[in-house]
């Protein structure tokens, strides 16, 4: 963490209710008064005022400068020793104050740091108990019950710190994969949501080079021929007649333009059908259009996955219609063959072509490159004036 650990950030709120419990309890055995001599609080407002403090210091742990928390450890050892060799009573609940100590060693310290606490705290105990014990002879029997007692209680105890150690290890462990879970999480919601946004930009784009040269190019033409036959209509209207037929096909052919965009837009390609069944699709409305029947030869070895048959059929239907558009061409070949490490997609046409270097930013060409970038593929086109164009894509394929 790089800020202190308080009460509105405490990663374990449940700790400083069990601390406020145990420095309740070790307050009230301050103020009672016992039969034991030994057991008798000497100075109980000053131990009250050390527990105060110790509990309040819980309110707030150092988690950023190595200084500050070995000055807050420091100050927590010096609080329990004056605690306990004061406080009388209390110091039957030593041990629990050492258990808090250890618990705000394991968020502030790394697992090292932890294990120098522990040890302390542990040799503590050992100092309080053999000091409290020695101001008081025994007798030979009861000094070999007391350090059974004393033998049993230490192991008892080191024990407990051990287990303190890993529960608290554990804790923190597993607390740091949920944050690193949810920071992961944040960062690929935050990822998925610029891919969406990134896709929509780009489908507007598309949508805006498609109106642009289809939709636009008809318009603009319609509009030259209604103004020509404005211009003819009184002086000659037989020929003002023919631009108005004229004008009505480009009307149709807009019409029909902005009717395949839209079913295009609204339609999943591949729904209910093959990507064999798909292509054929294409290949037969491009015949409708253009009158050249494309030659394809489509050997689909291994089922694709969804994102690759798509991308394949928008490739395919994108060159398509940039050929009918652009190429005037008289002969199209598609090829289309996959085997256990790749899928090679071929299309070429005997079209007039174009300069690779000076038409790389048109609609069909970025789409496509993008689609096959998108699957991890790669896309090479060779073309040049007046020697038609061929488009190659190899994307890997793991079965």
């Amino acid at each position: 963490m790089s800020r202190p650990i308080e009460f509105k950030n405490h990663p374990f709120r449940f700790l400083l209710y069990l601390e406020w419990i145990l420095l309740a309890f070790s307050a009230i055995s301050a103020v009672l008064p016992f039969r034991s001599e030994k057991f008798q609080t000497n100075f109980p407002e000053l131990t009250i005022s050390c527990l105060a403090i110790f509990g309040l210091m819980g309110l707030r742990l150092p988690t950023n400068n190595q200084r500050n928390k070995l000055l807050y450890t420091a100050l927590e050892i010096i609080l329990i020793l004056i605690t306990a060799f004061l406080g009388g009573g209390t110091a039957r609940l030593f041990p629990f104050l050492n258990m808090i100590i250890v618990t705000r060693s394991c968020l502030i310290f790394q697992f090292p740091g932890r294990l120098v606490v522990a040890s302390l705290s542990f040799i503590l105990i050992l100092i309080t108990v053999f000091q409290r014990f020695s101001r008081f002879p025994l007798p030979p029997k009861a000094q070999e019950r007391f350090w059974f007692l004393t033998f049993s209680f230490m192991v008892s105890f080191g024990l407990a710190l051990v287990f303190v150690l890993l529960l608290m290890n554990a804790v923190l462990s597993e607390r740091q994969s949920r944050e690193k879970l949810a920071i992961a999480n944040e960062k690929l919601r935050q990822y998925a949501l610029k891919i969406e946004n990134q896709a929509t930009l780009e489908e507007r784009n598309r949508i805006a080079r498609e109106i642009h040269d289809s939709l636009g190019h008809s318009l603009t033409a319609l509009n030259l021929q209604l103004e020509t036959a404005l211009k003819l209509w009184q002086s000659n209207p037989s020929k003002a007649e023919n631009f108005l037929a004229r004008a009505k096909e480009l009307g149709s052919k807009a019409l029909q333009d902005v009717r395949q965009s839209v079913s295009t837009m609204r339609s999943h390609p591949l729904h209910s059908e093959s990507l064999e069944q798909a292509i054929a699709v294409l290949a037969a409305i491009f015949y409708r259009s253009t009158s050249v029947a494309p030659i394809c030869h489509i050997v689909i070895a291994y089922p694709l996955p969804p994102e690759v048959s798509t991308a394949v059929y928008r490739i395919i239907q994108e060159s398509l219609t940039n050929i009918s558009k652009y190429a005037n061409a008289t002969e199209v070949k598609i090829q289309l063959t996959t085997t256990t490490t790749n899928i090679n997609l071929i299309i070429e046409d005997n079209g007039r072509g174009f300069d690779v270097e000076q038409n790389t930013t048109g609609f069909g060409l970025q789409s496509m490159r993008d689609r096959t970038l998108a699957v991890g593929g790669e896309f090479q086109i060779n073309s040049a004036p007046g020697l038609g164009c061929k488009i190659t894509v190899d994307i890997p394929f793991l079965r």
